[in-house]
């Protein structure tokens, strides 16, 4: 999202903990990895994390939400109510289960108002590529929300308000536990009905847990519920699918994600489903399934087998 507003003409400050990675990109104006974006000049690069606090009116969070918590304690004496804080981040804390705007109150004491979640089917490569793309811009208040929406639209980047931040959260970080099914589906060989049906059930299982945390059933079927779930279960640039698949061809998790040089949230992201479907009694086959498979060594097409021959019942 720096991209986006730096393309508008803001000034824009980009924080990272590496410094070797900070003076690549000051070198290069390329991302580390992401080749195919090229900075302007009024992006800034630093490891200074208080000081892009300190000069920001509008602070966005994009990294891993596992690690949320830990960074923002060392900041909250630099955040204060006139700030907004964006989150992009696509996760819940496990132990907490907190969504991520919920652990920003929870460490820096800012209520929703001062929260926006910016959600939905948004791969880098493709934003940046300049294809149309749609998101949903959602803050318990709606000016805030409205605020964030105006200021990153622009002709290829449409974005949409909504007041529902809990089902936005949700809906963005439960799917890429169903997008490592899909890529399972892949990796085993299975076709274009399976990958469908794990999708259509995957997304009655997110709507179906959103609701009975107070959700509104309705986000479900926006941009950051079936609209994300479809990019990230079809995409070639997603990494939760592509875990999924190698895990279908016969890979080793460990192995996987130390090859891997992005986060991959699904994978955590099915330990707090974990917790979640046994603190909410919600019945959510394909989750638990995959993190069976993803922690205790329960073979994938045994995973599969026991789907499709549960008790049948009426759609719902």
């Amino acid at each position: 999202m720096g991209f986006v507003a730096a393309q508008k003409g803001f000034n824009v400050t980009m924080w990272h903990r590496n410094s070797a990675v900070v003076e690549y990109i000051k070198k290069t104006r390329v991302h580390y990895l992401v080749p195919e974006l090229h900075f302007p000049e009024n992006v800034l690069f630093t490891t200074d994390a208080e000081k892009t606090v300190n000069s920001a009116d509008i602070i966005v969070i994009a990294i891993p939400s596992q690690s949320i918590r830990r960074v923002l304690e060392d900041l909250v004496p630099t955040f204060n109510k006139n700030k907004i804080i964006v989150n992009v981040s696509k996760g819940i804390e496990i132990d907490t289960l907190m969504t991520v705007s919920e652990i920003i109150a929870d460490v820096i004491k800012i209520n929703y108002c001062n929260t926006v979640t910016l959600s939905g089917p948004s791969h880098a490569e493709e934003v940046i590529a300049g294809y149309p793309t749609t998101l949903v811009s959602a803050s318990a208040d709606l000016g805030t929300a409205k605020r964030i929406q105006e200021f990153f639209s622009n002709e290829n980047l449409r974005i949409y308000s909504n007041t529902d931040i809990r089902g936005v959260e949700l809906g963005g970080a439960m799917k890429n536990v169903i997008a490592i099914a899909a890529g399972i589906s892949d990796g085993i060989g299975y076709g274009d009905n399976s990958k469908a049906a794990l999708m259509t059930r995957g997304m009655r299982e997110i709507a179906r847990l959103g609701s009975a945390m107070g959700a509104d059933p309705s986000t479900f079927s926006g941009l950051s519920g079936i609209g994300d779930l479809i990019v990230t279960c079809l995409s070639r640039y997603s990494r939760n699918r592509r875990v999924g698949q190698l895990i279908g061809e016969g890979k080793v998790l460990d192995e996987i994600l130390s090859n891997m040089r992005m986060v991959a949230e699904g994978v955590e992201t099915a330990k707090s489903l974990h917790q979640l479907l046994e603190k909410y009694k919600v019945e959510m086959p394909i989750s638990e399934g995959i993190y069976q498979v993803l922690f205790h060594g329960a073979d994938p097409k045994d995973s599969v087998a026991k789907l499709m021959t549960r008790e049948l019942s009426h759609e719902s």
